[in-house]
């Protein structure tokens, strides 16, 4: 896949099932107001606008598992959004998936998979690892187990005729911009062998160093994917988000690091979550997720 390639397709996940803040569902709005279309357009990029899948809304749903709430019906607007993803990569354009918390991952990684017909590989830019499951996540909240799921290490009830899972080698997952994680998504780090590269090695090696060693793990067959969560900024730089972490990236390091993801010219598909504009400064968080993508779709300065 190019820098910037000739068609991005957008479709929103204006999914908020997966966590316990309302809001988050308007955030492929905020992001569309905030001028993204016009600014992919700005450098050179087809846009096509797909819409939005359908998700539904809490308030007419029953909770269900509370070790997974509304499960069933995030499982179902997922296979949803992959039927799109597996339709829009297999044209040849690019898909932008805009959330939505982050459990629609799941669903677009799931349709890069069907598409591509093997797992591939995914940067994980987050403050969380959403690698719990049922049986160990504290809150219940599905946001936190979509990584899981998409290695298949979440339990057969994740298991849906519409989701193609596994859909990514552990091998070629990287998480950066971690600085919470809880003690079962350690001990699957470890057994599964997924690169985790925190804030604190950010410090130490520099985010151009951090995202070099991304992306040369995660490149390979298949499908290349980049996870962006609002999250995985500094709460001072993004503060539309539902958890916020304090100690993130930096507005230049997050730029620097979409701007290396254009230039190795591996990554085809990305998508970006958890915005949330009832928490957020004047769609200021929107906006930076706008700006994000430029970056990693490729317009430069010069």
């Amino acid at each position: 896949m190019a820098a910037t390639p000739r068609t991005v397709t957008i479709v929103g996940a204006p999914l908020d099932l997966g966590q316990g803040r309302r809001g988050v569902d308007m955030g492929p709005s905020a992001i569309r107001y905030a001028g993204m279309e016009e600014r992919l357009a700005s450098f050179g990029c087809t846009v096509v606008d797909r819409g939005n899948v359908l998700a539904p809304e809490p308030e007419a749903l029953a909770v269900g598992d509370e070790r997974a709430r509304f499960l069933p019906e995030i499982l179902d607007a997922c296979a949803g959004l992959a039927a799109i993803v597996e339709e829009i990569a297999s044209s040849g354009a690019m898909p932008l998936v805009l959330g939505g918390d982050h459990s629609i991952a799941l669903g677009t990684l799931a349709g890069l998979r069907a598409a591509a017909g093997q797992p591939g590989g995914v940067i994980w830019i987050d403050a969380h690892g959403d690698l719990n499951t049922p049986a160990s996540s504290p809150t219940g909240n599905v946001h936190g187990m979509p990584l899981a799921a998409a290695l298949g290490r979440a339990g057969d009830g994740f298991s849906h005729p519409g989701l193609t899972l596994p859909a990514v080698d552990p091998g070629r997952v990287v998480l950066l911009g971690v600085r919470s994680l809880d003690p079962a998504e350690r001990e699957l780090i470890r057994e599964a062998g997924i690169r985790v590269i925190t804030m604190t090695e950010i410090d130490r090696i520099g985010i151009e160093r951090a995202i070099t060693e991304a992306i040369d793990r995660v490149s390979g067959p298949g499908f290349v994917h980049v996870s962006l969560d609002l999250d995985a900024l500094d709460p001072e730089v993004a503060p539309g988000v539902g958890t916020p972490v304090k100690g993130g990236l930096t507005y230049r390091e997050a730029h620097l690091a979409c701007e290396d993801i254009a230039e190795s010219g591996v990554v085809g598909s990305l998508e970006l979550v958890e915005v949330n504009p009832i928490l957020d400064r004047e769609n200021g968080s929107a906006a930076i997720a706008v700006e994000l993508a430029a970056s990693a779709l490729g317009q430069s300065i010069l």
